[in-house]
């Protein structure tokens, strides 16, 4: 299966790396519809990681007002996060900057 469709990228925030380090949690963003047997799958296929739980946060579209052209506004797109356990041993290196030692 191709799941390179499903995880959209890492989310590279204060708390995110707050929550890798004391937690061993990771935050991902993904594709709107998937679930989280899905989401399991694809970082345990594609980083090779054993994977013990996982949250999904689902945000509304927010109004903003645009400064170019006349301030108009806009609606920014849902968000879709899962943060994913990993079992104590495991880590991924996306997040470390591929430095861990």
């Amino acid at each position: 299966m191709n799941y390179l469709g499903i995880i959209k990228g890492v989310v590279l925030t204060e708390k995110s790396n707050m929550l890798v380090e004391k937690e061993n949690k990771y935050t991902f963003e993904v594709a709107s519809n998937v679930t989280k047997g899905t989401i399991k799958a694809a970082v345990e296929s594609l980083y090779g990681v054993k994977v013990l739980n996982i949250n999904v946060l689902k945000t509304a579209p927010k109004s903003k007002k645009s400064w170019v052209k006349g301030r108009k506004q806009f609606l920014q797109s849902a968000k879709h996060k899962a943060i994913v356990e990993l079992a104590e041993k495991d880590t991924i290196k996306a997040f470390t900057g591929g430095n861990k030692k």
